[in-house]
């Protein structure tokens, strides 16, 4: 997508699509940027300089309202660019789920959009799912052969020894 010649949007709509998509940019570089490990260590550099600085202003009311003033407006926009890019990130992982869904021959096609139920549907949903599963766990239960006694027969009648192989 990068480097194509996007045409701009026209209408009233436009410029709330290319206000939604720059910030869905910015919220995408700040990610990355933020959780590189140099951001963090910007982050412990602030908070060492403001520590030192306590004796210098006499740990003064203004000095603490300074790193509580400047960590509370980080964090409150932080919420709003983590929660975009997590919505972002979130979509790209279930069109990726809804796509091999759709692809799985014998797969029901209702897993596909299943972001799009309401809570109970989920739940119901759910509890199908359960069902089918200690069904299935329950006829694979059945299917299964007996293990061999210690001592079991053989076929000419002679007892032997079961001898446990064991793959490492």
């Amino acid at each position: 997508m990068k480097g194509k010649n996007k045409k701009s949007p026209q209408g009233p709509g436009a410029k709330t699509t290319r206000l939604v998509h720059q910030f869905s940019q910015f919220a995408h570089a700040t990610s990355l940027w933020t959780g590189h490990p140099y951001a963090f260590l910007f982050a412990v550099a602030v908070v060492l300089v403001w520590a030192v600085l306590g004796p210098v202003f006499n740990y003064s009311d203004t000095w603490q309202l300074v790193i509580n003033t400047g960590t509370t407006i980080v964090t409150f926009l932080m919420v709003f660019l983590i929660q975009n890019t997590q919505n972002r990130d979130t979509l790209a992982i279930q069109l990726k789920l809804s796509e091999l869904v759709i692809a799985m021959k014998g797969a029901e096609n209702k897993f596909a959009a299943i972001e799009d139920l309401s809570d109970e549907e989920l739940a119901q949903l759910h509890d199908e799912c359960r069902a089918r599963a200690e069904v299935t766990g329950k006829h694979l239960e059945s299917r299964k052969v007996p293990a061999p006694t210690t001592h079991q027969k053989a076929a000419n009648g002679s007892p032997t020894k079961r001898t446990d192989r064991r793959v490492s």
